[in-house]
């Protein structure tokens, strides 16, 4: 069998297991079994062999049952990063990639403002860390900082320090705890403390996508009745960790926003902003720790 022979087949499948994007889907499953690129696919349109066709037809069969495409290739491209994800562990999605480049330009900032050398003595911590993508992306851009994560999920750690090996990076320490309990009282405090955390309401967990709400982890995604607990737990205690001037940014779920503005405001946060997503959502919220007079 050929290869666009395959791809037809295996759209119509994928379109009979209501796949939404079923002949892009195929497409991915089939090029990545036959290690080739899209257009040496298209243009030799190369023969499958046995052993290929088999492992063609076992993604297929994985994916027919609606576990993520992310979890049956092994991984997820993040920020120019190769992450490896698998079950037990939350799938990196791309409005994420909008926290990374709003760290970024803050660090950015402090090379700018700040007393000179501060860039070099960074230290960045990412809370409910998962695959580690957020501490990755942000220390391979900054080789020189110091850079920890945290999640109460032995297996994500796990896949974190598997993908701080994979992508050869060297500044960051992946601790296993809740939140700030693995760095109280060691570390001192941080320049930047970033986090995706659990924000689904525990309520609509059950309306989401059968690849989400039957495949990833719950404990990644339920933030308790209105989304809000891990906000509200890590705002007033980030006082604590943070220098002064120091910055928090968080991810939000939808409508998540002028709540959590609150609580920053209650907290001596100042400066406050939110950074919409793809699709018009305030996404991307940022705070100043006040500095004391």
């Amino acid at each position: 069998m050929r290869a666009l022979e395959k791809l037809r087949e295996a759209t119509e499948f994928l379109k009979k297991c209501d796949i939404e994007d079923a002949s892009r889907e195929a497409e991915i499953i089939i090029t990545h079994c036959l290690g080739t690129d899209r257009a040496a696919f298209f243009r030799d349109n190369p023969g499958i062999r046995e052993n290929e066709l088999g492992k063609i037809d076992e993604f297929l069969n994985r994916r027919s049952k609606r576990e993520p495409l992310q979890y049956i290739l092994g991984y997820v491209d993040f920020y120019g990063l190769k992450i490896k994800v698998g079950k037990g562990v939350l799938i990196p999605r791309p409005e994420t990639e909008l926290l990374v480049e709003e760290a970024i330009n803050i660090i950015s900032n402090f090379a700018l403002n700040l007393i000179q050398g501060r860039i070099s003595n960074l230290k960045l911590l990412d809370l409910c860390t998962g695959s580690g993508c957020l501490a990755l992306a942000l220390a391979k851009e900054f080789p020189d900082a110091q850079v920890y994560g945290t999640d109460t999920s032995e297996i994500a750690i796990g896949y974190a320090k598997e993908n701080a090996e994979l992508n050869g990076i060297k500044n960051v320490k992946f601790l296993k705890g809740s939140l700030f309990e693995p760095v109280e009282g060691l570390l001192g405090t941080f320049d930047l403390i970033v986090s995706n955390p659990p924000y689904i309401k525990r309520n609509d967990i059950k309306s989401l996508q059968p690849e989400v709400k039957d495949w990833e982890p719950i404990e990644a995604l339920d933030g308790g009745e209105d989304g809000l607990d891990y906000c509200r737990a890590i705002i007033p205690e980030a006082k604590s960790y943070l220098k002064e001037g120091g910055c928090l940014i968080l991810e939000l779920g939808f409508d998540q926003a002028d709540a959590v503005r609150k609580n920053a405001q209650d907290a001596s946060f100042i400066n406050i902003s939110l950074i919409k997503d793809y699709a018009g959502i305030e996404r991307i919220f940022v705070a100043e720790l006040l500095r004391r007079s």
